[in-house]
């Protein structure tokens, strides 16, 4: 009897597989007619198939359509909770890399053990000597992290089965937990805890139906549904016209100093992780000098986002490399020039390129990625040299092509190409900064991302110069470089 481990570091148990929905005895009449009871039960089987090939969001819609036609069912409400349980812990645990191409959809998780919690207790109140519903609240309020409750509900169900293996090993990790919570601070009451981090509140909001959540539970609970996560009032706020609630802080701060100072600290890393650690955007390779439009819509990047603007507006910008299944090894720092958030949630921003740099190791951190990061600059050449004296000259040789080359593209071309070159101008950079030059002539072709992942790996400054001047002579001549 063993399951996947959860995000908080237990092992669902006791749900291995469904119930079959019992046939009716011979004889017996159904309390419903043969042609829907064969449809019930042919319904509960598709969904027993979904379940059993780990498609739990296609067995809770089968269970929910078997139970409106046989409501209260316990077989059926059983199977809907195991189902709930598997797909919670499922999108707890889902990485980032599993996301990129497919962005996390449906309710928060929590909302679904939430939702496993309610069954298990409509299956305890039809079937309170069957030792399974207690297996299935103790699960539901572990995911919760509920865990004092839990307890109990364990203890309950062994005073019922003492021999019961699935309850034994929740009763065994919870002790566990509980036991490394007990050497920490004094216990303390859930009163003023966010209901959707569990933790102490920090910069809390009370929404206009009166609950009180941290405000960046929050809004990253809104990216989804502009919702009230416990009563689903709609909510028209938003992270600019929301105010904190000062005098619930202030009563929070000055009851739990530390506890508060440790919360501040955690928000803090996430607002500004390091020198030398980006949060990335996977979409496309870009060069320095370049400037972007995006408009950032995943749920996972509107947090991002939100974090970033209030931190130093920095993030990178990298590619996901399909040779090798993860995100390319080099990637471009861009700066959040402007940001709008627009009312349904999303963002529209302009960005612009800063420095490259190469990615150490990434990892996931709340649906999005971070990576750390190696800044990589050209090869330096001393001051006073022949080849920097030469380099500069190169250099503005190269600038001077260019401007004539934008002057003449830009008078036989459209409207749209004319706008992006007349841009592309006004991010030009001096002559005497040889490195940004380069990949600015670099960034006034169109080119695809592998040759782009080529220039950011370059650290050869001629040569990249040479590349830039030389695609620019083939676009005149209307031809690619194959």
């Amino acid at each position: 009897m063993s399951g996947e481990a959860s995000s908080s570091g237990f092992n669902l148990e006791g749900i291995d597989d469904v119930q079959d929905f019992p046939w009716a005895n011979s004889g017996e009449t159904p309390s419903i007619s043969w042609d829907r009871y064969n449809h019930l039960r042919e319904t509960v089987e598709m969904g027993n198939k979904a379940y059993r090939e780990n498609r739990w969001d296609e067995a809770i819609n089968r269970y929910t359509r078997a139970s409106n036609i046989k409501p209260d069912d316990p077989f059926i409400l059983s199977n809907r909770c195991a189902s709930y349980l598997r797909y919670s812990q499922f999108l707890k645990s889902r990485s980032a890399s599993d996301s990129e191409f497919r962005p996390l959809s449906g309710l928060d998780p929590t909302i679904y053990a939430g939702l496993a919690l309610k069954d298990a207790e409509k299956v305890m109140q039809l079937q309170n000597n069957s030792v399974t519903s207690y297996i299935l609240k103790a699960n539901s309020l572990i995911l919760l992290e509920k865990y004092e409750l839990a307890q109990e509900i364990i203890r309950s169900g062994l005073q019922m089965n003492p021999l019961s293996n699935p309850l034994l090993n929740l009763e065994k990790s919870i002790k566990t937990t509980l036991g490394r919570r007990s050497h920490g601070r004094p216990h303390r009451s859930d009163e003023f805890d966010c209901t959707l981090c569990l933790k102490l509140l920090y910069e809390p909001i009370t929404t206009p139906c009166g609950h009180s959540f941290c405000r960046a539970c929050l809004f990253q609970s809104m990216d989804r549904y502009n919702k009230c996560p416990l009563c689903r009032t709609v909510l028209f706020i938003s992270p600019r016209t929301c105010a904190i609630s000062v005098t619930l802080k202030n009563i929070i701060e000055k009851t739990f100093p530390e506890e508060y100072a440790e919360r501040k600290a955690e928000n803090d890393s996430l607002i500004n992780p390091g020198v030398d650690l980006l949060p990335l955007f996977v979409m496309d390779v870009i060069l320095p000098c370049e400037k972007l439009a995006l408009n950032i819509f995943e749920p996972r990047y509107r947090l991002m986002i939100r974090r970033i603007m209030e931190g130093n507006r920095r993030m990178g910008m990298a590619v996901h490399d399909s040779t090798t299944g993860s995100v390319a090894d080099y990637a471009c720092e861009v700066e959040i020039i402007e940001c709008e958030p627009l009312p349904d949630g999303r963002f529209f921003l302009e960005v612009e390129s800063r420095r490259r740099c190469r990615i150490v190791r990434h990892w996931d951190q709340d649906g999005y990625r971070v990576a750390e990061v190696e800044w990589i600059h050209d090869i330096c050449l001393a001051e006073g040299t022949r080849e920097r004296h030469e380099l500069l000259e190169t250099a503005n040789k190269a600038a001077a092509f260019a401007q004539q080359w934008l002057r003449n593209a830009q008078q036989v071309a459209g409207d749209r190409r004319r706008a992006e070159l007349f841009k592309a101008e006004g991010l030009m950079p001096s002559p005497q900064d040889p490195e940004r030059l380069s990949f600015w002539l670099n960034t006034l072709t169109s080119r695809r991302p592998t040759e782009k992942l080529d220039l950011l790996q370059i650290r050869d400054t001629p040569e990249r110069i040479r590349r830039g001047l030389l695609y620019m002579k083939q676009e005149e001549q209307g031809c690619r470089l194959q």
